[in-house]
């Protein structure tokens, strides 16, 4: 049973700031890698960020200098902290998680983040 659920997500105007949550329910979560995607109306959804279990990040070239991706083990919790942003940020943004070793991919309800010009 893994349950994902993102928080954070809201209306901010371009060049403000978010940090979205995900909060994971399952055991050992510090094994899983992480990732963070979003998806805009019409548009095919995409890889926004991604952590693994060393904590070594990747970003889409779109978001590098201005979000950071992290997780806190403790916690069992994801985050992205969202600077700087664009109008074009606006989408549904979903976490994921998924392990080296299998196929399985599994995701968060999704987040609505909106930034007006």
């Amino acid at each position: 049973q893994v349950q994902l659920v993102e928080s954070g997500g809201g209306l901010v105007q371009a060049g403000g700031s978010l940090r979205l949550s995900c909060a994971a329910s399952i055991s050992q979560f510090s094994i899983y890698s992480m990732g963070w995607y979003r998806q805009a109306p019409g548009k095919q959804r995409e890889l926004v960020a991604e952590i693994n279990a060393f904590g070594r990040t990747n970003y889409a070239d779109s978001v590098k200098g201005r979000f950071t991706i992290s997780r806190d083990n403790a916690k069992s919790t994801m985050y992205l902290r969202m600077n700087s942003l664009k109008p074009e940020d606006t989408a549904v943004y979903y976490c994921k998680l998924w392990a080296t070793w299998g196929s399985a991919d599994y995701w968060g309800q999704g987040t609505q983040v909106t930034v007006s010009s």
